[in-house]
């Protein structure tokens, strides 16, 4: 069977209009408010000939009407003041828009699949919140109500000028048509050339955003101006797309003018002829000038905002693109975090079931490339579990797993023997708590980001992870201690500081599981030794699953998991591994790793200084 021609989307300026007006939905009310001001003030406009008319005709018998001045006069400051109120109520309403637009992107970015970031650029999908969305905030708060009162203003001037004269509005009819054809032709160009420059400058924010990301990097390898360079061709696109779009608003605006004032000096001409020759009066004539004149505004806002409407389209098919893309699955609000105190029965309680658990897992990024094959493995409560493995084996992975980040190809994920399936995944990552190897340290205070999880912790139990993470010399050391400013990302935090502050953080929630990857990478043989008293003190409290290399790790769990090609190939003690694990063996191997002998030799102690790896 043949499958069927994808739907080409609708690029019509009618289809246009149509998508720009739902995004006015809830705000409904202010755009009729707008709407009827803005007629309001056009009729006062349209009204204002009508009286310089009467106010002609009157003067022909030398003769002025000071009661005609007045009106004239109360009819354009009111005009003046109508258009100011309906316009402040369209920009109010602009920004209702772009807020609603705003909220929805901020809350479907920050609950996207994880596979979703993968496939999309962060810099991308952070300016489809900022720079799209302020260019549809000038569609909805001026090119709808633009196009309906601009429309509607002309309409009523066409039919005036009907009533005045029929042969010199068919004049003006003429030379406004070749304009309308102009710009029909000019309005998919502009539309095209808008979203390659949207698109250009969500590149450039990608790109900006990637070399910040890594500015250390960037510098240490001197590659300022090969980064430079490849910003610099994206805002050579996004200018070139400009450039294209501004050329071809250029010929627009100009058209419709040149239509308008050809027809304005058509009518001038002909009307002067029509004049001497008797075939209508002087007020008339100007009358008719004066709608012609007037037209030129109605006319022109019609035709920016098609043009304006076309433009926002292609902001709004980006903005579309990201409310599509996949959320993790609805789930239940859960209460908010706050710190907690197990109960003594609690703590005293014989566990039936680990902390964890992990049956035949089977898992890929790619469903063509399984990273996991089969992986099975226990946390059991208030137990050190270490996973082990060459880089590539896993382990990172099966951290993802547990955390629901992703979901499993096959296999069972079970949390204290309930399937991870039957609990939402807030009810699962409320179990949990993650030190990451690389380290999160956002822009605030030191307790801002200690109780990031639990912001209304309780004073004692802020400084009882303070005490627990060793972070008393950077609560001493930063100016105003907790309330003390941490730079941008902690950049003037050493790497062990950060990571004792993600450590913080995890435990302050006295999570059931406490995942930690890496935990000594970043410390000194002082702090990693102070660190192993303390995972040991949690493993009292919480389970522990821990990513482990070092020694220090490793030789103080009360159970090492080795992972090869995202399998599990043995689970022990680090004595026991030694014996009947080829794979840990050539591991320690390669490190020396032995148990503490009471004479160690000098080759020894220092192929198993804590530094070394596993």
């Amino acid at each position: 069977m043949t499958a069927a021609p994808a739907q080409v989307p609708d690029r019509s300026t009618r289809a246009a209009v149509a998508t720009m007006y739902r995004l006015t939905t809830g705000h409904r009310a202010s755009v009729v408010v707008a709407t009827v001001l803005t007629l309001v003030g056009s009729a006062l406009g349209l009204a204002q000939p009508l009286v310089a008319k009467q106010i002609v005709d009157v003067s022909g018998d030398g003769r002025v009407f000071w009661p005609l001045l007045l009106l004239l006069a109360v009819l354009f400051v009111t005009e003046a003041a109508t258009g100011a109120v309906g316009r402040f109520v369209l920009e109010r309403m602009g920004e209702g828009v772009v807020r609603q637009l705003r909220h929805g992107l901020v809350g479907r970015l920050l609950r996207l699949e994880m596979r979703e970031y993968d496939r999309h650029r962060s810099g991308d999908l952070i300016s489809r919140v900022t720079a799209d969305t302020t260019l549809l905030r000038e569609v909805v708060s001026q090119a709808l109500v633009d196009l309906v009162t601009g429309a509607l203003v002309a309409a009523g001037a066409v039919a005036l000028m009907l009533w005045i004269d029929p042969l010199l509005l068919l004049l003006v009819a003429l030379t406004v048509a070749a304009a309308a054809a102009v710009v029909a032709s000019l309005l998919k160009g502009i539309r095209a050339a808008s979203e390659q420059m949207q698109n250009s400058v969500g590149a450039i924010a990608a790109d900006l955003e990637r070399a910040l990301g890594a500015l250390p990097m960037v510098r240490v390898h001197r590659a300022e101006d090969r980064e430079a360079r490849r910003i610099g061709e994206r805002i050579e696109s996004a200018h070139d797309a400009g450039v294209r779009t501004a050329k071809l608003a250029s010929v627009m605006s100009p058209a419709v003018e040149l239509a308008v004032q050809g027809s304005f000096l058509l009518v001038l001409v002909i009307g002067g002829l029509r004049v001497t020759g008797h075939a209508t009066s002087l007020g008339d004539l100007v009358a008719f000038l004066l709608y012609a004149s007037y037209l030129v505004l109605p006319l022109s806002s019609v035709f920016r905002a098609v043009g304006l409407i076309q433009r926002g389209m292609g902001a709004y098919q980006r903005i579309e693109h990201a409310l599509a893309l996949p959320v993790e699955p609805s789930q239940a609000q859960m209460p908010a975090v706050r710190a907690r105190t197990r109960e003594p029965a609690r703590q005293a309680a014989a566990y039936e079931e680990p902390a964890l658990a992990l049956r035949d897992l089977t898992f890929g990024y790619d469903p063509d490339r399984p990273v996991l094959r089969g992986v099975t493995l226990t946390v059991p409560h208030r137990r050190q579990t270490a996973l082990v493995g060459r880089s590539g084996a896993g382990k990172s992975t099966i951290f993802a797993l547990v955390a629901r980040f992703y979901e499993p190809d096959s296999g069972a994920l079970l949390f204290d023997g309930r399937p991870a399936g039957e609990l939402t995944r807030a009810e699962c990552r409320e179990r949990i708590a993650i030190v990451d190897q690389n380290t999160h340290v956002v822009h605030g205070t030191l307790r801002d980001n200690i109780t990031y999880a639990v912001p209304d912790a309780p004073e004692a139990e802020v400084r009882r992870v303070v005490e627990l993470a060793q972070l008393d010399d950077v609560v001493r050391r930063l100016p105003g201690g907790l309330s003390g400013l941490l730079g941008e990302r902690g950049s003037t935090l050493s790497g062990g500081e950060r990571q004792r502050i993600a450590l913080a953080r995890a435990l302050l929630g006295r999570p059931e599981l406490l995942l930690l990857d890496e935990p000594t990478s970043h410390l000194d043989a002082i702090n990693e030794t102070a660190l192993t008293k303390v995972m040991k003190d949690i493993a009292g409290e919480c389970a522990l699953l821990v990513i482990a290399h070092r020694l220090s790790t490793v030789q103080h769990a009360d159970q090492i998991v080795v992972l090869e090609n995202g399998r599990t190939t043995a689970c022990g003690r680090h004595e026991e591994l030694l014996t009947c694990s080829p794979t840990y063996r050539e591991l320690a191997a390669g490190q020396m790793l032995r148990p503490a002998t009471p004479h160690p030799s000098p080759m020894t102690t220092a192929r198993s200084h804590p530094h070394n790896q596993l």
